[in-house]
């Protein structure tokens, strides 16, 4: 954790000792009453704590909001196929730490169907997961996450005004390296190991995506994540 990082916070406040983030502060950090942490407010800001009490059951500390800025994600939405849930959990957690501002889960006609009622969003484990990428980033804010049955509903979910790729390695298409980002919003599709069907890329070109892609070689849906999010903010100018 380089932030720790709450719902909600005030000028004093308490933190149960058997809480994940009282056990970094404790065993990890090793903090003494009146030593500083960095802690913020999903998608509020962040500031400085100062630890003020040190109990049996509890932690007591004060916070102070210094900077609201760290609350802003990039102008990006990832648009990615569902995959198995321990896959999923890499994306989100890489996803959110890059900054992304929204990621759309999108059942494809190539995917498994059942992955979409996994226990990972059905417990709301991906709430955490979320908090973990944002957490690691040492910034404060956490991606939207949407979800939608098949591309064709997921085109409603989108910003009108943003400028929207899908990677493929089927259609013919130029390097995401080399693609001109002219819009202040970027869409970025991606599908699953199998990819997307024909019906699937027609979808896509009525709903005015350009294609683009990575290379030739067939990447898992994680690495594809990874690397085309990090060529296109560097394309956008934000790396």
């Amino acid at each position: 954790m380089n932030i720790i990082l709450f719902e909600a916070l005030s000028a004093q406040n308490e933190l149960p000792m058997q809480d994940p983030r009282a056990q970094h502060i404790c065993k990890i950090l090793r903090l003494k009453e009146g030593e500083r942490f960095q802690a913020g407010i999903i998608n509020v800001g962040q500031g400085t704590a100062t630890l003020t009490a040190l109990k049996n059951d509890s932690i007591l500390f004060d916070f102070v909001m210094e900077d609201t800025q760290s609350a802003y994600l990039y102008p990006v939405t990832l648009l990615v196929s569902q995959v198995r849930p321990i896959c999923m959990r890499r994306i989100l957690r890489e996803a959110v730490s890059l900054g992304v501002q929204k990621i759309i889960l999108c059942t494809t006609q190539t995917g498994e169907k059942s992955y979409a009622q996994a226990t990972l969003y059905t417990s709301g484990e991906y709430h955490s997961i979320l908090l973990d990428g944002a957490m690691q980033s040492g910034k404060c804010g956490v991606s939207e996450v949407q979800f939608a049955s098949s591309v064709a509903t997921a085109m409603s979910l989108l910003d009108e005004n943003s400028q929207r790729i899908v990677l493929d390695n089927v259609r013919e298409s130029t390097s995401l390296a080399h693609a001109s980002i002219t819009a202040s919003s970027v869409v970025l599709a991606i599908g699953g190991e199998r990819g997307f069907t024909d019906d699937e890329r027609t979808t896509f070109d009525r709903n005015g995506f350009s294609f683009a892609s990575l290379g030739s070689r067939i990447l898992r849906t994680e690495t594809a994540c990874s690397a085309g999010l990090a060529v296109l903010l560097g394309r956008m100018g934000l790396l």
